[in-house]
């Protein structure tokens, strides 16, 4: 069965089991307008098709995906219609395609290498299973320069402490570390994480799909009574308001110079904290 798509790869490597690959390694796998809806159509044909009980997420080269395409213009071509205020628009567009992955019937497992950043956290944080390598470094940076998330996951996720920390350093947690705070189930040596992904996937799919949307759903539900997809919403305006922001504005301006500026922005905001692309590991290599 082959599926073509532009910036994705999907494949089915065991019985019953679809693969979704972001495929832009060499940009590290941004999260355009055109990735994000071939993600959601493959994974409504997986909803659709019978033979596939649960779908892998993953990203092709050294990470899963390490954001939004801030070099395209996200206000044109998006894969779903927002009807609402002009202002609010992206933050609740975007949320509306995640939260359609919770009400998606077949199961959807995020493997995670590398950087997880920014819209890459939130993608991985939509999926129903989170399976990460150890040294996979998971964070939102923009709180340090831009906005809050536009999916404001870590504190349903994380809790409180875990999830103040994060976003009042904007620093990167490890796998293990995520794995220990609740934002992922198992991490795994890098080397063995496609094949252990591969195993929990197998694993899943022994349930009929008939079965399995209701275990879906009974945890998502769950979620929602306790007010996950409220808080969610809620947070539209909080993201909105980071963008009218005098640093906002400032770090907007900077990027949108052309060239080599988006680099240069983010050496300059991470360099503070040496991390990310300024880490003393990042520049050995």
């Amino acid at each position: 069965m082959t599926e073509q798509y532009k910036q994705i790869l999907v494949d089915y490597p065991r019985s019953k089991i679809k693969r979704i690959t972001l495929n832009r390694p060499e940009k590290r796998n941004p999260l355009s307008n055109i990735i994000r809806g071939e993600i959601f159509d493959a994974l409504q044909k997986a909803d659709m098709n019978y033979d596939v009980h649960v779908t892998i997420l993953r990203g092709a080269g050294v990470c899963f995906s390490a954001g939004y395409d801030l070099r395209e213009n996200n206000a044109i071509n998006r894969p779903y219609w927002t009807p609402t205020a002009y202002y609010a628009n992206w933050p609740r567009h975007v949320n509306l395609l995640w939260s359609m992955m919770a009400d998606m019937a077949k199961p959807i497992i995020a493997q995670v290498h590398g950087y997880c950043l920014a819209g890459g956290s939130e993608l991985a944080s939509s999926c129903d299973l989170v399976y990460v390598a150890e040294d996979a470094q998971i964070g939102y940076p923009p709180v340090r320069s831009m906005m809050p998330p536009d999916l404001q996951y870590p504190t349903y996720i994380m809790g409180l402490r875990a999830a103040m920390e994060f976003m009042l350093t904007g620093s990167s947690i490890s796998g293990t570390e995520a794995v220990r705070v609740g934002w992922a189930n198992k991490a795994f040596p890098a080397n063995e994480l496609e094949e252990r992904t591969l195993e929990m996937a197998e694993k899943v799919s022994k349930i009929p799909p008939d079965l399995q949307i209701l275990n879906k759903r009974s945890v998502w539900q769950a979620m929602e009574i306790m007010g996950y997809r409220t808080q969610i919403r809620a947070g539209y305006n909080l993201h909105t308001l980071g963008s009218y922001q005098k640093s906002s504005r400032e770090f907007f301006k900077s990027i949108s110079e052309g060239g080599d500026a988006l680099k240069k922005a983010w050496s300059e905001r991470d360099g503070k904290w040496g991390d990310y692309r300024t880490s003393k590991d990042k520049k050995e290599k």
